[in-house]
């Protein structure tokens, strides 16, 4: 079970809701505003079925520049998670607890990471389809990214900037601050997967249905067992497995 936050004072608990607004609006919560407009443009242009949410675009058709925007994206992405890190330690909470760090081998949190991807990624596959079939869910494109010499690394890269941010912004940050806010422990559940769900919502409703319940499982684990690692190795998973397997077998498939 994970170690409960300390309570804090009515003075501490306000400064903490806002810093909480402040980081999600700054991070996930804006993305999941960004999301809903763009599901909300989606179905007013035509069928769901019909379109197209593609996950890693090219940005230039000259590759040192492409090459520079996905790294300066990558980095600049993980600031928020930088950010509550220094936040956890002005506020007293030490981050490796928080997280987790140290609550389990490192074998272990791969071994748990993979069995969670299993989990989650092939029931992930049939919801996909379900919702392609029923109009619910825009073509996925995992990756479209030229074919140069860095686009698998970058791509691995992107798949770890994501569960890297996700994980300890979505999970444990907002879980841990929202236990010491006084919340409900199914509160809280639902708060997190709904907040995963929302940023996933330009790929259509399917999607979205498929990332909430992903952050059920992913919350439940964390709040029964205080780490994040597994999950993070869960996460990378599965998106290494989405963006490089896209990327180097689309052609012999006669993906989109």
């Amino acid at each position: 079970m994970v170690p409960a936050p300390d309570r804090v004072t009515p003075p501490q608990r306000r400064l903490l809701g806002i810093e909480v607004w402040i980081v999600l609006l700054l991070s996930l919560l804006q993305s999941g505003v960004y999301a809903t407009v763009s599901l909300i443009a989606k179905l007013t242009r035509g069928p769901l079925a019909d379109q197209t949410a593609t996950l890693n675009a090219s940005r230039s058709d000259r590759p040192w520049l492409d090459l520079t925007y996905q790294l300066l994206g990558i980095g600049f992405a993980l600031m928020p998670v930088a950010l509550v890190l220094y936040l956890l330690v002005r506020s007293g909470d030490r981050p490796r607890r928080v997280l987790g760090i140290g609550r389990g081998s490192a074998a272990g949190d791969a071994g748990w990471g993979v069995g969670l991807a299993a989990l989650i990624g092939i029931p992930g596959l049939g919801l996909y389809f379900a919702g392609r079939a029923l109009g619910l869910t825009a073509t996925i494109v995992p990756s479209a990214l030229d074919d140069h010499w860095w686009r698998v690394p970058v791509l691995i890269a992107s798949a770890l900037m994501n569960s890297v941010l996700e994980e300890v912004i979505v999970v444990a940050y907002l879980m841990w601050r929202l236990t010491q806010l006084g919340w409900n422990r199914w509160t809280v559940l639902a708060t997190s997967a709904a907040l995963r769900a929302s940023y996933h919502l330009y790929q259509g409703i399917g999607p979205a249905i498929g990332n909430a319940a992903m952050g059920i499982v992913f919350g439940y684990w964390y709040q029964r067992t205080g780490r994040v690692l597994p999950l993070i190795v869960a996460h990378a998973v599965l998106d290494v497995v989405a963006f490089v397997g896209y990327a180097l077998f689309k052609d012999a498939l006669n993906l989109p």
